[in-house]
């Protein structure tokens, strides 16, 4: 079994005082490693790639919580929409349409969380402060009743300095902490979703409630 039951154990203990969600990311890694995660207690789990989401979704329990974590094209989004517990990574009005217009035909709320760009690195995706602004304070956006914002996330660089992951951090909780008190029917921000792997311990500590561990389960990606 390739699941790293100790590990798994170690970050729980870590995590669950704190209150912090633990999403398993298990792209590229077959069903018998998410099932065996999943007999641990294990239930929400990420998955990149739509077409393999829609593969492995069928033949694993269905009260498994699956979180869309990847660049999600609009033209996609129907074929999530029916089971997916959660969409991180919205990056556009567009996408949050579409994922609304999915979501209305199934008379599903979708909960989603916004992406904001807050790396060094330009290849990470994500909005700006002015657009996440226009997106949670447009007219747009509250006419949307088949979605709900629950939070933001973010991703730091690829580097080894701590202290430029920090201030990444820190910039995504002082967007959160402004806008956290703008309540509307579809917007209520109770996520602050950053962290990964290499720097979860280091996002706990900068107020993340829900981070994205893949390798330190399962093993480096296959």
């Amino acid at each position: 079994m390739a699941v790293n039951i100790a590990a798994y154990n170690q970050i729980l203990a870590e995590l669950q005082p704190q209150g912090v969600t633990l999403v398993a990311v298990s792209k590229t890694k077959p069903v018998e490693d998410i099932q065996a995660l999943y007999d641990l207690g294990q239930r929400d789990f990420g998955e990149n790639y739509v077409q393999e989401l829609t593969e492995k979704q069928p033949q694993l329990p269905a009260d498994i919580r699956w979180h869309f974590i990847g660049h999600l094209q609009s033209n996609k989004v129907k074929y999530i929409a029916p089971y997916v517990f959660m969409i991180h990574g919205v990056d556009s009005a567009k996408l949050l349409k579409e994922i609304d217009k999915q979501a209305a035909k199934l008379g599903r709320v979708i909960p989603v969380l916004l992406q904001v760009f807050i790396a060094r690195e330009e290849t990470k995706f994500g909005l700006d402060a002015a657009e996440l602004e226009a997106i949670l304070t447009g007219d747009e956006t509250a006419g949307l009743r088949n979605i709900r914002i629950e939070g933001l996330m973010g991703m730091a660089s690829f580097t080894d300095n701590t202290n430029n992951i920090r201030e990444e951090f820190r910039s995504l909780k002082a967007l959160h902490s402004r806008w956290s008190g703008h309540r509307t029917h579809n917007i209520e921000l109770k996520t602050l979703s950053f962290g990964m792997s290499s720097d979860y311990a280091i996002a706990i500590g900068e107020g993340s409630n829900l981070v994205r561990i893949g390798s330190l389960l399962f093993g480096a990606r296959g």
